[in-house]
């Protein structure tokens, strides 16, 4: 059955409509006099799946396609809100008629429990949108615009807290600490934690087994604290460390990745000097822990 409203629901996270796209929005244009465009819109700002604000793809729709009507859909806890908040948004703009929702390939159709019909387009060309996207982030331009856009990016994301672990290693009564090459003083083995680790204590497992090539158990928690990373000393970003003592079950340690040295030590001969300045903080973390 015709209905009033054409209703595209999308995301568009690319930098310029491709064939699919246009495709896309003209079948619905070809069907209805008036159409509506939802965007997908997340509270993430400026992340690989969601690069672009809302504004800028608009901007984007309206300049090839300005007869459109754009409204922001935001991502909900659970797709039955979505639904209802889809619905919601739909009809404060567009308060009597019928309506059809559109949408291509894996699109939102599936996730929808609202009330009005959807019907899914199939393109004559599929093209996926994390593919230009990847495509486009490879290409440096030598252009004003360009180097605005990664400013525009730079300044429109949350500061940033960056997770990282470091771990004492005991054997018996010995301390692992290691050194890297342009550094005079020792450090605790540790790195950032990675999007894939299970949990810190997995973590922490990861950096010991990468820098010293050895295996640890009984990882325990002794505290955490922000690191003073020459790195980012000026930058509004932090690196946040969770400190862990662990002990050696096999192996035997072999400096590896960005560690140029490793030697054991007996905690009551070391000071506060003999480790990298942005360790103190954690040398201190040991010592409380020690004396309990």
């Amino acid at each position: 059955m015709q209905t009033d409203i054409g209703v595209i629901v999308g995301r568009f996270q690319v930098h310029e409509l491709h064939q699919a796209h246009t495709e896309l929005i003209e079948s619905v244009m070809a069907e209805h006099k008036k159409v509506v465009m939802l965007l997908g819109v997340t509270s993430v700002l400026c992340s690989r799946r969601n690069p672009l604000d809302f504004v800028a793809r608009k901007a984007m729709l309206l300049q090839k396609f300005p007869e459109l009507t754009v409204l922001a859909l935001p991502d909900m806890w659970s797709d039955k809100e979505w639904s209802k908040t889809l619905d919601h948004r739909l009809r404060e703009a567009c308060p009597v008629g019928t309506a059809t929702l559109y949408g291509g390939r894996d699109s939102f159709i599936k996730y929808y429990s609202g009330a009005f019909a959807t019907k899914e387009l199939e393109p004559h060309a599929f093209i996926s949108g994390t593919e230009v996207r990847k495509h486009v982030s490879v290409e440096v331009k030598a252009s004003t615009d360009f180097r605005a856009g990664v400013i525009y990016a730079a300044y429109n994301q949350y500061q940033k807290v960056y997770p990282a672990v470091d771990v004492a290693v005991f054997k018996d009564d010995l301390l692992l600490l290691g050194k890297k090459p342009y550094q005079d003083r020792y450090r605790f083995i540790g790195g950032f934690a990675d999007p894939g680790d299970a949990s810190y204590e997995a973590a922490a497992r990861r950096e010991v087994k990468e820098e010293a090539g050895i295996e640890v158990d009984e990882v325990k928690y002794l505290g955490s604290a922000r690191i003073d990373d020459w790195r980012y000393r000026s930058e509004a970003d932090k690196i946040l460390t969770l400190f862990f003592s662990a002990k050696l079950t096999e192996g035997q340690p072999q400096p590896q990745d960005d560690i140029s040295e490793l030697r054991w030590f007996k905690p009551e001969t070391l000071t506060q000097n003999d480790l990298v300045p942005e360790h103190a903080v954690l040398f201190k973390l040991l010592k409380a822990n020690s004396s309990r």
